[in-house]
């Protein structure tokens, strides 16, 4: 059962189940952490793939100075790893840079930085900089920037893609754009990380875990290793396509879950918006050519809990204020920082469409978002459907197939 819960794709990449005194661990530094109340980082060292503590230091960039790009760079930097950050607004770079400040005052305020940590408005010199690269923009911008530095990757490069979202136009994940755009000696060197893992708590050192995953295990256990500490547990799976789908899926149920609390409609309401969530994210996965029970792991049931109740949500809180009678445009108007769900809710709702896929939640916050339709209305009638079982018989014949 640890092996399910602790890692979607145990059987090819953990023989046996988790230790323990890893669970001791993990727990015991989230007590300590918690006491002291730091909220700076200091230097750990890197677990390596056999549980050793490793010293490797390497030259990370990052290609994106959102909150969620800046918190992994503050994390890479802390470790001691020479980072160096890409950010197109000009006050960013300058904020990150500057030694009074140290930190990002537009998207991550109040959150020092390493001083180590140095931030570029250059894109090219972080590109030339870095041996793994932490790709970090919202994925409707993905392939203009990639495109643009695609000349200047170099071939023992790892690109990490730390996005989470599916392209409306062509119905596109991540994956599907780098492999298509970046040259092909490097599609091996492609890795996704996804998993419960809000940039505040990132940035303040907080215990998280996260997914890495590759086509190649020796990417994924490369990345694993140069990223995880004892705060930032790092998993690593072959299952690229579900750990990508979880990622960008879980966002559109946050905002069902938003909106139903919006709504008032209690505790009772979220558990099932989350349950049967998970269901359709898990159709819509292996549908995909993903395994099951990736679903249950990090980046599918990790993120979509934390996603749907966690306060930080920028997903959740869209939803909310939705529930609560406000005008979408007028919601995002105010926030500064994208939530892809808004974005993903399209092209999920297509891709459920287009693979014949039964996704009523997912159909349902389509037309609350995109055809101005109801909710109150829309519940009810999610609710009001033929009985059916809980559990469908192909996800059982999928995991049987897999296994």
């Amino acid at each position: 059962m640890n092996q399910l819960i602790t890692h979607p794709n145990c059987s090819s990449v953990l023989p046996q189940a988790p230790r323990e005194s890893d669970t001791s661990l993990f727990l015991s530094q989230a007590r300590v952490y918690t006491k002291l109340g730091r909220a700076t980082h200091t230097t750990h060292a890197m677990a390596d793939g056999t549980g050793q503590m490793s010293t490797e230091r390497t030259n990370v960039g990052v290609i994106g100075g959102g909150a969620w790009g800046t918190a992994l760079a503050m994390h890479s930097a802390a470790m001691g790893h020479n980072t160096l950050i890409w950010a197109r607004e000009p006050e960013v770079v300058a904020s990150i840079n500057d030694p009074a400040v140290k930190e990002n005052t537009t998207y991550l305020q109040g959150y020092k930085a390493p001083d180590a940590l140095r931030a570029s408005g250059d894109i090219a010199e972080v590109v030339a900089h870095a041996e793994i690269m932490l790709m970090v923009i919202p994925t409707p911008f993905v392939e203009k920037t990639m495109a643009g530095i695609k000349d200047k990757l170099r071939p023992d490069q790892i690109i990490v893609s730390c996005t989470k979202g599916i392209l409306n136009d062509t119905l596109e994940t991540v994956n599907q754009i780098l492999t298509r755009v970046v040259p092909e000696p490097l599609h091996e060197h492609l890795a996704y990380l996804s998993g419960p893992s809000f940039a505040a708590e990132v940035a303040q050192g907080m215990p998280t875990a996260v997914t890495i995953a590759s086509k190649s295990d020796a990417v994924a256990a490369r990345v694993q290793k140069l990223l995880s500490t004892p705060r930032f547990r790092c998993y690593r799976t072959t299952d690229v396509e579900g750990v990508e789908l979880g990622g960008a899926l879980k966002n559109v149920l946050a905002l069902a879950c938003g909106i139903s609390d919006g709504l008032g409609f209690g505790c009772n309401g979220r558990a099932a918006l989350i349950t049967r969530g998970l269901s359709e994210m898990t159709r819509l996965a292996v549908a995909l050519g993903a395994h099951p029970l990736t679903m249950g792991g990090l980046a599918g049931m990790g993120d979509l809990v934390l996603t749907c109740t966690g306060d930080l949500s920028r997903n959740r809180t869209v939803g909310i204020r939705l529930g609560k009678g406000e005008k979408l445009q007028d919601i995002i108007d105010s926030m500064k920082a994208v939530a892809e769900g808004v974005l993903t809710s399209r092209s999920a709702y297509q891709l459920a469409q287009k693979l014949n896929v039964e996704c009523p939640i997912i159909a349902g916050i389509y037309r609350v978002i995109h055809e101005n339709a109801d909710a109150r209305s829309v519940v009810s009638e999610t609710m009001s459907r033929e009985l059916r079982p809980e559990v469908d018989p192909e996800l059982f014949e999928a995991a049987a197939r897999q296994h």
